[in-house]
C-alpha cells in the first residue's frame, strides 16, 4: 500500500490532521482564529461558539495535539492562534468544495423537479 515503511508516519500525520478537523465545533474554532489577526482569547472563542468551557477546552486540546493551533498564556488568560497561516487557505478550499458540492446537489434537485409526473399513488 505504501511505497516504504519510512513514509507511513507521514500519512499518519496527515490523517491525524484530518481527524483534528473532523468536528463542526473545531471547524468553527478554526474559522474564528482564521478571521482574526493574532491570538484570540479563550473567552472570545467561548462567546462566539457558545460551547461549554470544558467542551471548548477538549476541542482546543485536540487541535493543539495535532499542531493545528498553538496556545499562549498571558497572565490568567490563554490565547490561541493558528499554528500555520496555510490553515486559513485549507479552510477557504474546504468552503469552495462545500459550495461546489451544494451547487451540484441543487442542480440535481432541480433535475428531479423536471422529471415526468408519476401515476397516482395506490
Amino acid at each position: 500500500m505504501f511505497p516504504s515503511d519510512a513514509v507511513r508516519p507521514l500519512y499518519e500525520i496527515k490523517a491525524n490532521l484530518f481527524k483534528a478537523l473532523a468536528h463542526p465545533a473545531r471547524i468553527r474554532i478554526l474559522e474564528i482564529l482564521s478571521a482574526t489577526k493574532g491570538a484570540v482569547p479563550v473567552s472570545d472563542i467561548l462567546a462566539d461558539t457558545e460551547l461549554e468551557p470544558t467542551l471548548l477546552s477538549q476541542h482546543l486540546a485536540v487541535l493543539k495535539r495535532h499542531y493545528v493551533v498553538v496556545g499562549h498564556r498571558t497572565g490568567n488568560a490563554v490565547h490561541y492562534e493558528l499554528a500555520h497561516p496555510n490553515i486559513s487557505e485549507l479552510l477557504k478550499l474546504a468552503r469552495v468544495f462545500l459550495s461546489d458540492t451544494l451547487a451540484a446537489r441543487s442542480d440535481q434537485l432541480d433535475a428531479v423537479a423536471s422529471l415526468p409526473p408519476l401515476g397516482a399513488p395506490q
